[in-house]
Parts: C-alpha cells; structure tokens; sequence
C-alpha cells in the first residue's frame, strides 16, 4: 500500500465491553491498522450505540467516556477515553452532511459511548486525535446509511478519518447461550461474515444493500442490524475506487465475528 494524504474508512469490531480488557488478535489488528495510517487530523466516529431520528453531529470540546454497560467487571467502570473534541471539525461534518441533504444538528453535550471508545483506545491510545461522534439512524435501511458514508467522503481528503464500529454478527440471544451453555458456535458466525467479504471484494454493492434478503442467515446473525448499520457507512464514506482489505477475521464470545475492514484509496503503484 501506497502511503496517501487521502484517508481510508475503517470498520472495526468494538466486541463485548470485555474486549477494552482482553484485545487479543483482534484488538491486536487495529493496533496495527493505526500503526499505519497518516495521522488524521480528526475521527468521526459512527458507533451503533448512538441512534437519532436524524443525524446528530458530536461538539463537546471534552467528550465524556460514557459506561453505558452493566453487569460487567468493576474495572470497566474506571477506564477513561480522554480524548478532545474539534468544533471546526464538527461543523464541518455537520456541513457535508447537509450539502447531502441530511437534516443535522450539533450535539454539544454527547460523549463517547462504549462502541466508540473501546476501540479507539486501542488505535489512539494517547487521546491525541480529536473525536467527532455521528449518530446512526436505526429506522432507516442500510442504502440511506451508505448516502450518509457518501456525505463524508469529501472529508478524507482533509485529513478526516472516518471510523464505523459494530460486528459482523450481533444476535444476543445466541451470546446468552454460548455463555451458559456448552454449544457448539453456530455456523452463520462464520457463514455471514465469509459472505459479506466476498461481496465487498467483488464490489457487489446491490447484494450487499440488500443483504437482508438474499445473504446466508442474514436475520439470525442480525435480528436487529444497528450493529451492521455502520459498515454502511463505511463503504460509502471510502474512495470511488476504494481498494479493501480484511483487516481480521475472528469470533470472541463464541457468536460474536470480529471481522474488519479498511477501505484505502486506490493504490498508485
């Protein structure tokens, strides 16, 4: 890979809350991942635990580490992300999104939830990198959600990296019962995310808007797909001719695919 001032997208797994705890392979990948960045100048963030009815846009100049978890380990509740907002960066998000057409408004209070710091944490671990949160619309279908990737993409070019977590797949009765019982992992774990790699190599974008209907166990890997949802925007915020690269590919948890992505710009040699 060619180094380039244009920064990639990423989607990254942001995993159980344990995973601020236990990286391991996965947590290792963004580690290397970041290793090789340009520095951006700011992130936005798209977490699946910040939802709107519209898109809200992130502006507090100390974004707030937010526990919002419970029943985990004591020590989880302690950590501290304490990264700095940029309001110029903010409004500047908030502006590509509007010339878009997306009704958006600044949030000057919202701080950074568990899907958002986790893995920042392990990419940037010095908060040194200005965070800009962007909420997700869980109403609205994975095509708006690649328009809103869309909006951001004119960012990247200013330095503007744009991370989306989630998991590949999120079916928490599943995870209930890997945890109490000793079942076997359920094929789709691995099934699902071979399927969405595939079709992001071959550059499939109708398969993949339509995934609900037409990839292997769609459903019961998402019974609810908030947590797909910013893969989305991934893929919309990357270059035209964006070139993908499977970051990891792993399952925490038993059910839990910790599959990421990077979208760099297309390579000049």
């Amino acid at each position: 890979m060619s180094p380039s001032p244009i920064q990639p997208s990423l989607f990254v797994p942001h995993g159980a809350p344990t995973f601020a705890l236990r990286p391991g392979a996965a947590g290792a990948a963004l580690v290397q991942a970041a290793s090789h960045l340009v520095r951006p100048r700011a992130v936005i963030v798209v977490s699946p635990h910040w939802d709107s009815e519209t898109p809200l846009v992130g502006a507090a100049h100390k974004p707030e580490t937010i526990h919002d978890y419970w029943g985990f380990p004591q020590e989880l509740y302690s950590i501290r992300y304490p990264a700095s907002g940029c309001v110029e960066a903010s409004k500047a998000v908030a502006q590509a999104l509007r010339d878009a057409g997306f009704v958006v408004a600044l949030d000057e209070s919202r701080g950074l939830d568990h899907g958002a710091w986790i893995p920042l944490r392990l990419m940037f671990p010095d908060a040194d990198v200005p965070v800009i949160p962007l909420s997700i619309q869980p109403q609205r279908d994975p095509a708006y959600h690649y328009a809103l990737g869309r909006a951001l993409a004119p960012l990247a070019a200013k330095g503007i990296l744009t991370i989306a977590t989630g998991s590949l797949t999120h079916n928490l009765g599943d995870f209930q019962r890997a945890v109490g019982q000793a079942a076997p992992m359920p094929r789709y774990v691995r099934e699902f995310p071979d399927w969405i790699w595939d079709r992001i190599q071959a550059r499939d974008l109708p398969a993949l808007l339509n995934y609900r209907q037409i990839a292997p166990e769609a459903v019961r890997a998402h019974p609810r797909d908030e947590h797909l949802l910013p893969l989305f925007v991934a893929l919309g915020a990357a270059a035209e001719n964006c070139w993908p690269q499977r970051l990891h590919a792993g399952v925490d948890d038993f059910v839990i695919a910790m599959d990421a992505y990077a979208f760099y710009p297309e390579r000049t040699s």
